[in-house]
């Protein structure tokens, strides 16, 4: 059952908003008492009558009773009422409200005792409808429509949680934002739509033959000035709140109107038909992302293909997005940790951001990404919530094995989704281990996903990896947190320990046997929230690695890249070639260290790759191989065989495109031989492959002709941004996007 279920709730203000509060909760749970406070006494009677409403009286008498109170009033109106609140409320009573504008209440908030500071949790439904009142709520406005919470910097994480719970129970989704951010984002979006409203409405009135105007009009501008049916004395109350925001939105609007007039006096059919369907195209793209299909479902396809030019050059200084690695970590960390964990550099790809959705559907308040910034208000190991719909992972083999240790622990039924490729991945390795330790989990036929799990009780293991893999170590770490007893995981070689350094910043304990290569971890501990700064990502550094080395003349700095030991097999097999590659302003940022990475074109031979180096450079072998086809002589690998099945074949994917190309080459069953020649161009298949399209990229740097780079719709998943930096750094790249 909800914990919210087992409160008592005062709804102040029982309209339309405050009454679908009652009425929803009710529905959902018949043994809540909901109490209600309005001033209007004919709503709180129909509300008794109807059995929403338990009990009705003033604030006075009310609120020393109840555990939650939700201000369901318009802002100015809240506002004022803050002080009194504040005063009657008792000492443990949580308060939220549902206004539309946020600094102003928030500033209220601020004047009162830090008690209740910490137990006020904005709240702002975006859910209504033009009609007002009691009469007009209904039990389900708020099922699948989105909640902002925006958590002033004093608002507990505990009672953050309770809110968060709330609308979840009312079959909202819970979204978190800063509330400067959220005044300005709803003057755009909602508040700016009911001016106009209001405005088209008011100039027709006053025209001559207004009757008739309004007697023709056709169903548009009903649907269009519907808004205009709202309550005038909370949209009043709106716009003098929000007035900054709102005339900031209102100028850009003037000023693009102004432009229209002109172009419609000039007869400029052109530039009307450009703006018109350019608008067009936004909408329509809003419309089937945001309200084409529930939470965690996969967009629409796009079929996007790479062109790069020859003769591209590469210099200057740049800085990749963030360690994809250790953004999952971050999230998944900071929700089940205690308190307030901020993140910097957080990586805005696909696969970062299912993550992040999947927290927020297991009731995290999580508010960003914004510009690399993440907040998020942890519930505790046992605090996460059953998710209502399959959490959908896009692409990201580490997020489903990780959720997969994570989620067989918890107290509910999960399951764990993915893309067409994703869902081709072997999940045993994670499957049978945590089967091992107790857990209730099924995959599909031949152990792909989805993965069902059904949480229960684990017991710690004793457990040795046949491969070198950081998934499956960070899988069963995460089911040991919860596990009786120790579980200790065994590594055939090292590999990457970003779980381990992210566990001791949170402050849990672990044993760490660096000559047997074992790891352990106690159950029944906590974490703590803490600050990360997520370093760049070493494995899209990669690209510009090679990208400088095999480029003549080249001259690149990449600044702030993560170097942890465990990831570092890229610059030790490009130096192992012949590559220039210097380190400079080393650094430990959150236990993790950093440096700046300047590189020089250089004359790469081929090498025999040491198999110790394998799993430390594992995501970058496709790129690596492209220094290959460009370094005098052989360079042959052997013991990697896990590289086909990553995201795909990534063997067979990249010799098949290098053969495109005119290389030379053979393939194992473990691994790949190579000639280096000369490239030439052609059209090759990333095969869905982030890295493998990407590859190719770079591969344009040194090519005779043309590359055309079929399926690369999922570079966004690993590196957003990366056609930018590409042609930041020199690289004649080109991009064409077709439906499918």
């Amino acid at each position: 059952m909800s914990e919210i279920f087992t409160k008592r709730i005062l709804i102040i203000g029982l309209g339309l908003i405050g009454g679908s509060i009652a009425r929803g909760l009710k529905n959902a749970c018949k043994e809540i008492e909901i109490f209600a406070a309005d001033s209007d006494e004919k709503a709180l009677e129909s509300a008794k009558k109807s059995g929403v409403v338990d009990r009705s009286g003033s604030l006075a008498e009310l609120l020393p009773r109840v555990d939650v109170a939700v201000i369901a009033l318009p802002s100015m109106t809240s506002a004022e009422l803050i002080a009194a609140i504040a005063d009657t409320a008792n000492d443990h009573c949580i308060v939220t409200d549902v206004a539309s504008v946020k600094t102003l209440i928030v500033e209220a908030v601020q004047k009162q005792p830090a008690a209740f500071q910490e137990r006020f949790v904005p709240g702002h439904p975006i859910a209504g409808s033009e009609q007002s009142g009691f009469a007009a709520s209904t039990a389900d406005l708020f099922v699948d429509r989105n909640v902002i919470l925006t958590p002033h910097g004093n608002s507990s994480p505990t009672a953050i949680a309770l809110i968060n719970d709330l609308w979840r129970s009312l079959g909202a989704h819970v979204l978190g934002m800063e509330l400067g951010k959220h005044d300005e984002i709803l003057a755009a979006t909602s508040h700016l739509p009911h001016l106009l409203a209001y405005a088209i409405v008011d100039v027709l009135a006053e025209q001559h033959q207004s009757e008739s105007i309004f007697k023709y009009a056709a169903g548009g501008f009903a649907g269009f000035s519907r808004l205009a049916s709202s309550n005038a004395k909370m949209w009043s109350d709106i716009f003098v709140a929000n007035a900054d925001a709102t005339c900031n939105v209102l100028d850009a609007y003037i000023e693009r109107l102004q432009q229209f007039k002109e172009k419609i006096t000039e007869h400029d059919h052109d530039f009307l038909y450009n703006r018109f369907a350019n608008a067009k195209i936004v909408r329509d793209e809003f419309i089937d992302r945001y309200f084409g299909g529930k939470v965690n479902q996969v967009a629409r396809e796009s079929e996007v293909t790479y062109l790069v030019e020859p003769g591209g050059t590469v210099s200057g200084c740049i800085r990749v997005p963030g360690d994809k690695s250790i953004s999952h970590r971050s999230i998944i960390f900071g929700s089940i940790a205690e308190g307030i964990t901020r993140i910097s550099g957080f990586l805005e790809g696909e696969d970062s951001l299912n993550t992040l959705n999947a927290f927020r559907e297991m009731g995290v308040t999580i508010t960003g990404p914004d510009n690399g910034e993440v907040t998020l208000y942890g519930v505790g190991k046992d605090g996460l919530k059953a998710p209502r719909v399959p959490l959908y992972m896009g692409n990201s083999g580490t997020a489903m094995r990780l959720l997969a240790g994570l989620l067989a622990a918890q107290n509910f039924t999960s399951e764990l989704t993915g893309d067409e490729s994703l869902s081709q991945r072997p999940m045993s390795r994670v499957v049978d281990p945590l089967q091992e330790m107790g857990a209730v989990i099924d995959a599909a036929e031949g152990g792909t996903p989805p993965l069902r799990i059904c949480g229960s009780n684990l017991k710690g293991i004793d457990y040795k990896m046949n491969i070198a893999s950081a998934q499956v170590k960070s899988c069963l770490l995460l089911a040991g947190l919860y596990a009786e007893g120790d579980t200790t995981v065994s590594e055939p070689a090292p590999c990457r320990d970003h779980t381990e350094r992210m566990l001791q910043g949170f402050g849990y304990e672990l044993e760490k046997d660096l000559v047997n290569g074992k790891t352990t971890v106690s159950g029944g501990g906590i974490l703590k929230g803490t600050d990360i700064d997520v370093p760049a990502d070493i494995s899209s550094a990669a690209f510009f690695l090679v990208a400088a080395s095999i480029t003549p003349g080249a001259t690149l700095r990449l600044e702030h890249v993560g170097m942890n030991p465990t990831r570092t097999g890229i610059i030790n097999l490009l130096q192992a070639m012949g590559a220039k590659i210097e380190v400079s302003n080393e650094k430990l940022v959150g236990g993790e260290p950093v440096a700046d990475l300047l590189v020089s074109s250089a004359e790469l031979q081929g090498i025999n790759v040491p198999e110790d180096q394998i799993p430390l450079a594992i995501d970058e072998f496709p790129v690596f191989f492209i220094a290959a086809a460009c370094a005098k002589g052989v360079t042959e690998l052997h013991g990697a065989e896990e590289l086909r099945v990553k995201e795909s074949d990534r063997l067979e994917a990249m010799a098949t495109g290098l053969r495109i190309l005119g290389i030379e080459l053979e393939t194992f069953a473990d691994g790949i031989r190579i000639e280096g020649g000369n490239i030439g161009g052609g059209m090759v298949d990333s095969f869905g492959d982030h890295r493998i399209a990407m590859a190719f990229v770079i591969a344009g740097l040194r090519a005779n002709a043309p590359i055309q780079i079929r399926n690369c719709a999922n570079v966004a998943t690993s590196f957003p941004g990366f056609l930018n930096i590409a042609r930041e750094a020199g690289i004649k790249l080109a991009e064409s996007t077709e439906r499918s």
